[in-house]
């Protein structure tokens, strides 16, 4: 039996078609999974003009919004994704960085 491969971040984007906000969405994802991730993830793409049902379990309000519910604790970024230093906070993939006071 082949062993089921195991990432370190399983993420889910919620979507309604094909929307500018959502294929932004989906090209800033992947990218940043590139970058950033590489090997170590898996995207799920949930359409809910295809699945509406699939909302309520995540608790869906807005779209798009990405769910990360690997590693735990789940996060949720709802958006475009196209600020990429907020996804990456928002994520935990880069830890939030201390402003100094002088700005």
């Amino acid at each position: 039996m082949a062993k089921k491969k195991e990432y370190k971040w399983d993420l889910r984007l919620y979507v309604a078609g094909k929307t500018p906000k959502s294929v932004t969405a989906i090209k800033n994802l992947e990218k940043y999974c590139e970058v950033y991730l590489k090997g170590q993830y898996k995207i799920e793409i949930i359409d809910l003009l295809v699945r509406p049902q699939l909302a309520a379990g995540d608790q869906i309000f807005a779209i798009p919004t990405l769910v990360r519910k690997v590693p735990v604790p789940i996060r949720k970024i709802i958006g475009d994704l196209s600020n990429e230093e907020k996804v990456l906070v928002g994520l935990d993939i880069r830890p939030v960085t201390q402003k100094d006071g002088n700005e």
